[in-house]
């Protein structure tokens, strides 16, 4: 069994952001990101086949951080590190305390991180199953997510508020269908659905970061279905789309959609 310090030399030599040419303000959020309970997550996936190396941060959330991450054949990966303070902790706690799938997981500060990360799993899971375009999750453990990574050779695919739309009414109705089908068929609601939690990649729409996002028996899962139509309609309408009234978005996601009507409408 490799001692604590041959496992974090070989991580030196297979997580670039490890190296020490960096400012001031990015060896802080890797000493908040990388602490050792996460090198030796890291080490897991390695030593599992998972993952062969960690190359350099790709976004930065409230929760944590991505990386653009390899494996053996080369083909990139997304590493998902969540941050284990305080302050993320009490941030994602009323997500976790009323999620049925987690019931009794309160108060310890590493146990809810844990489940959060359990719960981006199971709802990407969740959405992929249901057809709905989100990264392809590969694995979890601890505070660490691999999923499919959303990009390409000239680097992460861009989110939707910087990107300028030749058809915004085609995106939009590809991102309502998320709300739609997300109800209906992975009976999800995403919770902070917005032009910043969208990535485009060749011209189409991907659903990112639903660790926030809950079942639809969640004692809140209606008022947050509620808020995503209204922060869709609101971009897309500042982006000259055709939009569809927010409650006949609601009702067709809380009662199904009568296709015969939408054509009719069209």
């Amino acid at each position: 069994m490799p001692s604590y310090e041959e496992k974090y030399a070989y991580l030196e030599k297979h997580v670039d952001a490890l190296k020490t040419n960096r400012t001031g303000d990015e060896r802080q959020t890797d000493g908040e990101v990388f602490d050792k309970k996460t090198l030796m997550t890291i080490y897991d996936l390695m030593s599992d086949g998972l993952l062969d190396k960690v190359h350099y941060p790709i976004s930065t959330g409230k929760e944590g951080n991505v990386f653009y991450a390899t494996d053996a054949d080369g083909d990139g990966l997304a590493l998902k590190i969540f941050r284990t303070s305080t302050s993320t902790f009490k941030r994602i706690s009323k997500y976790i305390e009323g999620d049925p799938r987690f019931k009794g997981v309160s108060g310890n500060r590493w146990k809810m991180i844990y489940a959060w990360v359990n719960k981006e799993y199971k709802n990407l899971l969740r959405y992929y199953d249901a057809e709905i375009p989100v990264p392809e999750p590969i694995a979890f453990e601890n505070n660490c997510l691999l999923m499919e990574y959303i990009g390409d050779e000239n680097g992460p695919a861009p989110q939707l508020k910087d990107c300028v739309l030749e058809d915004p009414t085609d995106i939009y109705d590809e991102v309502t269908s998320f709300i739609i089908d997300g109800w209906q068929d992975a009976h999800l609601v995403h919770g902070d659905l917005s032009e910043y939690n969208i990535l485009m990649l060749d011209g189409q729409p991907i659903l990112i970061d639903v660790g926030q996002a809950m079942t639809r028996d969640h004692y809140n899962a209606k008022e947050y279905l509620i808020r995503d139509i209204a922060n869709v309609n609101r971009f897309f309408r500042q982006r000259g789309a055709d939009i569809i009234e927010d409650e006949k978005i609601l009702d067709c996601a809380l009662n199904g959609c009568d296709d015969e009507e939408e054509e009719e409408e069209e």
